[in-house]
């Protein structure tokens, strides 16, 4: 797809990835609009979109006019939601009502608004649960370890239900750790990786919970790359992939990485917090064959380099996202 001239929607577009999806769309020509709600505990940053030429329209999901929003869109990057595992826990309605219910406000209005448009849809590995079997393919069996699994699971399926029904060409992207410039790094409501970073660059000890569990990062780059190609590749439409990225490395691992790259970086290791272990799936790591197949798309950026480009790019600007 030439992405001149073409409007687009990315929902969640302050966010970490939506910025990053649109800095690329706005780079090849799209007309971009951002919608971001700039939730509390979220991931959105004002300072995610410096640069970028993006129309920015602050406004809550599960409020605003959303047929206006998608008006004429012919494509619509959904990465609105409530991310949080905790934060789901404490408080399931808000939760719900971001990951599942605002999902189907998006829809109704795109119905009227965008019958045409392309959705892809960000959905996440943690619905699976503990792992039966690794690497995870997407016929693993669904059984969310916590309140934020069961509506970002209740999310995807009313859109493959919008596909299966209406006929809309919607690709969902199952995604694991991602990591790179622009993560929330103020703590670890994203991923672990955020606030490592944060207290290496603080120049603080930073922990390592359990050690052995297995993680496979992507790079923010690939992840960005993922969306615009299920977006454009019709042999993906109307299905469910897994993102997945190089080969699993330990939590341990990874941390020594980090004292690598950062020789002065230290870390502590201690057991899982109880709230936090009884909502932890342990090991995982995808099987992303199926989506790799079908649209070319492979990572490029290696773990080492890519915490390298993160560290370097946070360096410069910790005070914008601390």
């Amino acid at each position: 797809m030439n992405w001149q001239g073409r409007r687009v929607l990315v929902t969640g577009g302050a966010g970490f990835l939506g910025s990053n999806l649109c800095h690329a769309l706005a780079e090849r020509g799209a007309r971009v609009v951002a919608l971001d709600g700039f939730l509390f505990g979220g991931g959105a940053n004002p300072a995610n979109l410096d640069g970028a030429e993006v129309e920015l329209v602050r406004g809550d999901i599960r409020e605003i006019d959303l047929r206006n929003l998608c008006e004429r869109a012919e494509v619509i990057f959904n990465l609105a939601a409530q991310t949080s595992h905790m934060g789901g826990q404490k408080d399931p309605l808000a939760d719900i009502a971001v990951n599942a219910v605002a999902q189907v406000r998006l829809i109704q209005a795109a119905r009227e608004a965008a019958p045409e448009a392309i959705v892809v849809h960000a959905s996440t590995r943690q619905f699976y649960g503990r792992p039966l079997r690794l690497p995870v393919d997407e016929n693993h069996p669904v059984n969310p370890p916590d309140a934020n699994g069961v509506s970002k699971f209740a999310g995807e399926q009313y859109w493959m239900l919008e596909h299966r029904v209406e006929g809309r060409p919607v690709v969902s992207l199952r995604l694991t750790n991602c990591y790179g410039p622009r993560l929330r790094i103020r703590d670890a409501r994203q991923t672990f990786l955020g606030i490592w970073m944060r207290q290496v660059l603080e120049g603080r000890p930073f922990e390592v919970w359990g050690g052995a569990q297995l993680r496979d990062l992507t790079y923010v780059d690939d992840v960005t790359e993922a969306f615009l190609l299920a977006a454009t590749t019709p042999e993906c439409h109307g299905r469910i992939f897994n993102i997945g990225g190089f080969p699993p490395a330990s939590l341990l691992s990874i941390a020594e990485l980090m004292v690598k790259l950062v020789p002065s970086a230290r870390y502590l290791t201690r057991e899982f917090p109880a709230d936090r272990a009884r909502i932890d799936i342990g090991s995982y790591h995808a099987d992303d064959r199926a989506f790799r197949a079908a649209s070319g798309w492979g990572p490029f950026v290696g773990l080492e380099e890519g915490v390298q480009r993160s560290l370097d790019w946070f360096r410069t600007r910790l005070h914008a996202y601390i």
